[in-house]
């Protein structure tokens, strides 16, 4: 599928991570391109979560190259992640509930007028521009973000990440508990960013989700990578049998 886009934007080569003794990643490789979206998928402790936290600066690798743009990086903390705009929208999503859109956005990095006073009214005008690009339909500018719901709240963190110059998003399970209507939502803003370049670690249960969202699924069992396969090319019941079985489904090792 990427033989012909040329450098890919991450490259994880040969990554292994142990947690006393036990290999929680076992010499993995997969790479990302830009304005892709590739979905991890495996069962709990499968290493999915671990070997992108590697590359979100949480953990550290014992073994392995990360290369960003073909470059050989070193990323030992989140700081790190973020001078390669590499940027992690977790489940929680990490926003204070009694602040609005504008306050999340520009959350330890407020914008400050000559008198270094907060300047809420730049601040907003900036949300709404990025938001504008990003998610027309958002409105609630004034409403603490408690107040939003979950896509809602989603389009703020990924808001966010974009407006500080993320390249690369990781986002953990995007969609989780979130209805059909929130869904298509999410589902929008991802493509509105794959259209901008972005590359995008997806890390999901639902096989479903994947194969709505995605480009590529990544399936892991055990620590090591079952294998990588176009989501179109594919059947969610071959990426089930991936993930139940820990190999690929033999027409698709013809």
């Amino acid at each position: 599928m990427a033989e012909d886009r040329g450098t890919p934007l991450v490259e994880l080569e040969d990554i292994s991570i142990s947690f006393g003794g036990i290999k929680a990643v076992d010499h993995v490789s997969l790479d990302l391109y830009p304005g892709e979206v590739v979905g991890l998928l495996g069962h709990n402790g499968a290493g999915k979560s671990t070997l992108i936290k590697c590359l979100s600066g949480a953990y550290q690798m014992d073994s392995g190259e990360i290369r960003i743009r073909g470059d050989k990086v070193e990323i030992n903390n989140p700081r790190d992640a973020r001078s390669h705009n590499i940027e992690t929208i977790y489940q929680t999503l990490a926003l204070a509930d009694n602040l609005d859109a504008a306050s999340n956005l520009f959350l330890g990095r407020e914008i400050t007028t000559p008198l270094g006073l907060v300047d809420d009214a730049t601040m907003e005008a900036e949300t709404r521009k990025i938001m504008g690009r990003l998610n027309p339909n958002f409105r609630k500018f004034s409403s603490p973000v408690s107040a939003l719901s979950g896509g809602q709240r989603q389009s703020v963190a990924i808001t966010r990440a974009v407006y500080f110059n993320a390249k690369i998003l990781i986002m953990d399970e995007p969609t989780a508990a979130l209805g059909p209507q929130e869904t298509q939502m999410v589902a929008e803003l991802i493509q509105e960013l794959k259209r901008e370049g972005l590359g995008i670690f997806l890390i999901d249960h639902d096989v479903h989700q994947v194969k709505m969202l995605c480009d590529r699924a990544a399936v892991m069992k055990n620590g090591k990578l079952v294998g990588v396969v176009d989501v179109d090319a594919v059947s969610t019941d071959d990426i089930l049998a991936m993930i139940i079985a820990g190999k690929k489904p033999e027409h698709l090792t013809a």
